[in-house]
């Protein structure tokens, strides 16, 4: 059924303007084996056309984001904080940014007060981490991982995290969807949103999501006609509290394209309201 008109939307992956891409990606680029990985823009360059690099410059970074926004009918935005112009924004604008805290597992306890810093100063809602991105990887039910997660049970926020084949020309044995097989089974609490796809997994995440009540996936960096037919087969059937809407702007997909290809999306219509905004609304324990 076609996109509902009007209908309100929660992004789980959205960003204000990245114009130094050095410090953004400069990490993953140091890491890179191959000679065009050092060379990309941004670590997954091969994978996307037409990113909209230099996207707000000039502007004040929160409200050319907004304007961006409400272009496109999308009420909140999950975004990274660490950035003054971020934490700033969040402040400012409480209703329409919320806070995700991208950490570390590497320093173990430096990630853990690094949570509940964030989530004290600015109200987190999520924190996250990108397994196959640290250095070094972390799997996924790596023992560093659950210092981490014991801490979002006890803030009661939740934890998202890269699952399936890195776009970025590293390993990608960290971020196999098993993995979270036996972190589910050991924290039966948390809220775990699967980032990236779950590919060439997805089959096997919908078959935990099946199993485990707090595993969840987001649709973060797919292009809406490449969404996995798994994954919508699943929302239409038994799925539909678990597939929350994310998108990848301004970091590879432009609103527009994201929005228009949605509307061939065949979503069931019940789904909709779950995918776009309910979904996200009850996982990060949003008001209104």
């Amino acid at each position: 059924m076609p996109m509902p008109k009007d209908a309100p939307i929660i992004d789980l992956m959205l960003s204000l303007p990245l114009l130094d891409l050095e410090a953004t990606y400069g990490n993953l680029r140091a890491a890179a084996k191959d000679s065009d990985s050092k060379n990309f823009k941004f670590p997954a360059e091969y994978m996307f056309k037409g990113v909209p690099h230099g996207w707000g410059e000039g502007r004040d970074p929160a409200e050319v984001t907004l304007e961006e926004m409400d272009k496109w009918g999308i009420q909140t935005a999950l975004i990274g904080v660490g950035r003054p112009e971020t934490d700033d924004a969040i402040r400012k604008y409480p209703k329409r940014f919320v806070g995700n805290v991208h950490v570390d597992p590497n320093d173990v306890m430096g990630a853990v007060r690094r949570i509940e810093e964030a989530h004290g100063d600015l109200d987190v809602r999520m924190a996250s981490t990108f397994p196959a991105g640290n250095m070094p990887q972390t799997p996924i039910d790596d023992p560093k991982m659950y210092a981490l997660y014991s801490k979002c049970c006890e803030l009661d926020i939740a934890f998202g995290v890269n699952a399936g084949v890195p776009g970025p020309r590293m390993p990608m044995s960290c971020q196999h969807v098993e993995r979270l097989d036996q972190v589910c089974y050991d924290f039966p609490e948390l809220r775990i949103v699967t980032y990236h796809g779950c590919e060439p997994w997805e089959d096997l995440a919908v078959k935990l999501m099946l199993k485990w009540p707090g595993l969840y996936y987001c649709t973060s960096a797919f292009a809406p006609k490449h969404y996995p037919k798994k994954v919508i087969q699943y929302a239409n059937t038994r799925g539909a509290d678990k597939i929350i809407y994310a998108g990848y702007f301004p970091m590879g997909l432009s609103l527009e394209r994201i929005m228009t290809e949605m509307q061939d999306v065949p979503f069931r219509d019940h789904v909709w309201p779950k995918f776009l905004y309910e979904n996200a609304r009850r996982v990060l324990k949003l008001e209104g």
